[in-house]
């Protein structure tokens, strides 16, 4: 089924990418009592070469799933220069199982490594078991804790180099 969908570069701030923003929030909600992402994204973070931001339609034109990268450079919440930071990776419950955050994940790290990033990282919780699972799978290891959660028990980092 995972053919029929492509992938489409959008604004953050796409209609589309919005609606499926606030259902990951929603997701957020459910799994740490009721608290969403509270980390400060503007749309101008994901714009091409500093970034990207990419749905997934299925065939009837229904976005599925999203995600994105955003440069980052050494600052006090722990990043490092040539960073790229990988956000709002989710997939609708219906989509699941199909690759989906593995093919974006992948589109978007060759997106980064082109843009002259030299590590991808990004940070999740312990409450998301199938996200770990999936960077796990995908070469990325846990690492020090950066971003706005760092100080958070439940904060997971991790990261994978792109050279």
């Amino acid at each position: 089924m995972s053919h029929g969908i492509n992938l489409r570069a959008v604004p953050y701030d796409h209609p589309d990418a919005v609606k499926l923003n606030d259902q990951v929030q929603l997701e957020y909600q459910k799994r740490y009592d009721g608290e969403g992402d509270e980390t400060f994204l503007d749309p101008a973070m994901f714009l091409p070469p500093r970034g990207l931001y990419l749905l997934a339609y299925d065939a009837s034109g229904a976005p599925v799933a999203s995600g994105g990268w955003r440069s980052q450079e050494e600052n006090e919440e722990g990043y490092s220069d040539g960073d790229a930071e990988l956000k709002r990776m989710y997939v609708i419950p219906e989509a699941r199982g199909l690759g989906l955050a593995r093919r974006i994940l992948a589109t978007l790290e060759d997106d980064a490594r082109e843009a002259g990033r030299t590590r991808m990282v990004l940070e999740t919780g312990d409450q998301q078991p199938e996200a770990i699972a999936l960077y796990l799978s995908s070469d990325y290891a846990m690492c020090a804790k950066f971003g706005f959660y760092r100080d958070y028990d439940s904060s997971r980092c991790m990261s994978k180099p792109l050279r």
